[in-house]
């Protein structure tokens, strides 16, 4: 049996295993396990069982996703994403569709303290909600800007979607975390507009809020200013040179842990929470992480990604037309697979052939992680959609989906700014302090 029909029937395996609702990180472990012991038998399989758990476990950038998934959850205990949220609705709140927008910036700003698209949903859609409920938003507008601006918290960093592309790829997190910083400011303004837009031809589905006075909007400020503070510390340290990511991610701990202590919001009950919702969301993508480096090796050595690279590279299209089709397949795969579990499944496949085109690794990284966040809302799996209906119950699921389809185009938008001015991407890493 040649190793390419064995990669084929490994991938066949695993796409069931998913299927049967299996964790990904063990439907990742047990085909490149029983892959490993087709090819190698069982003397290097069991070497490599008992030496990647270990590497992995020592594997010092993967830290970072700790350390920021607890910044994020003292952000939320201590009431900082309220804050956010005020701040934005006394900004643009008096907009057509203000109070939506509010919620996408409210996101925007979670995400920048969290990485995670389902945490920024959850925590920004039980502020938002309610308040939208109150002035009469249309519940496909309101339920739809809450699932589309969580997906914000893959793209703005910290990103775990950037660090597990890191780790997969060797490229640098710091460079991967600025990237994302204009395309997620862009994708943000493209919401903004989506709503605006919307609002002003139906002001019927977003009514424009009471306008604040200048004395509410400065108290709003300075309450959400030591957060973005903290920020600005975490993202400019990174750019200038000042610490590593991980440093950045330590030191962005600490002052959110310092901030939640000084607002007295530190409770042994609240800290609990926070450390068991960490380590569960760090067990988490470790076991992703583990099983994809016992997959991803076992399918180089089928040699079916080069051989894929082989065949489409034969087709003799053009590298834009290439990278269109795998921008395609992963539109494609959206529809059914989960963001992390297309990550570790296609970037040992798809990776060499951006390399070999001749495209950089780290813009590819921003356009692939905004193509991810369109699975977070793409029928029928769309998991932010269903983290928004378990926060707005009453809300039909259909209706939840038709509200996020102009955000969906934005995000098709903001894909082909990338592709048509790569510098979106580029120009912080390229100007970032070595």
């Amino acid at each position: 049996m040649s190793g390419t029909l064995i990669g084929f029937l490994a991938l066949l395996g695993l796409f069931l295993l998913i299927f049967l609702r299996v964790p990904i990180g063990i439907a990742l472990a047990l085909a490149g396990t029983f892959g490993y012991w087709t090819m190698n038998g069982i003397e290097r399989t069991l070497n490599v069982l008992g030496s990647i758990p270990f590497d992995i476990s020592y594997n010092y950038p993967l830290s970072i996703i700790a350390l920021f998934v607890l910044m994020g959850n003292l952000a939320m205990v201590s009431g900082m994403s309220r804050d956010l949220y005020a701040m934005a609705r006394s900004l643009v709140g008096h907009w057509p569709g203000g109070l939506a927008s509010a919620t996408v910036v409210g996101c925007a700003g979670f995400a920048a303290v969290s990485g995670s698209s389902l945490a920024s949903a959850v925590t920004m859609g039980r502020v938002s909600l309610p308040e939208m409920a109150r002035y009469g938003y249309s519940p496909r507008l309101a339920t739809g800007c809450v699932a589309a601006g969580g997906t914000l918290g893959i793209l703005i960093p910290p990103s775990t979607g950037f660090i597990i592309y890191a780790v997969l790829t060797e490229v640098s997190i710091g460079k991967l975390f600025l990237s994302g910083v204009i395309p997620g400011i862009l994708l943000t303004l493209l919401f903004m507009a989506t709503i605006f837009v919307m609002s002003k031809r139906d002001p019927k589905l977003g009514p424009a809020a009471a306008r604040q006075n200048w004395a509410e909007r400065r108290q709003n400020l300075i309450r959400a200013l030591p957060l973005l503070v903290i920020v600005f510390i975490v993202l400019g340290g990174i750019y200038l040179g000042w610490f590593t990511p991980v440093e950045a991610a330590s030191i962005g701990a600490t002052l959110t842990l310092l901030l939640t202590i000084a607002r007295r919001k530190f409770t042994w009950p609240a800290m609990t929470k926070c450390v068991l919702e960490t380590i569960k969301t760090f067990a988490f993508v470790y076991l992703i992480v583990i099983g994809a480096f016992i997959f991803n090796p076992f399918l180089a050595d089928t040699r079916l990604p080069s051989d894929l690279a082989a065949f489409v590279g034969g087709l003799n299209l053009s590298r834009v037309y290439i990278l269109l089709l795998i921008v395609l397949v992963y539109i494609i795969l959206g529809t059914f697979l989960e963001g992390f579990a297309m990550l570790v499944l296609t970037i040992p496949i798809v990776f060499p052939m951006i390399t070999d085109l001749g495209y950089n690794p780290v813009w590819f990284g921003a356009l692939l992680v905004v193509v991810l966040e369109m699975s977070l809302i793409s029928p029928p799996l769309g998991l932010n959609v269903f983290v928004v209906k378990g926060i707005a119950p009453d809300v039909p699921m259909g209706e939840i989906f038709r509200g996020v389809i102009p955000f969906w185009i934005a995000m098709m938008v903001c894909a082909a700014l990338l592709i048509a001015f790569p510098d979106l991407a580029l120009f912080l890493p390229e100007t970032m302090k070595k």
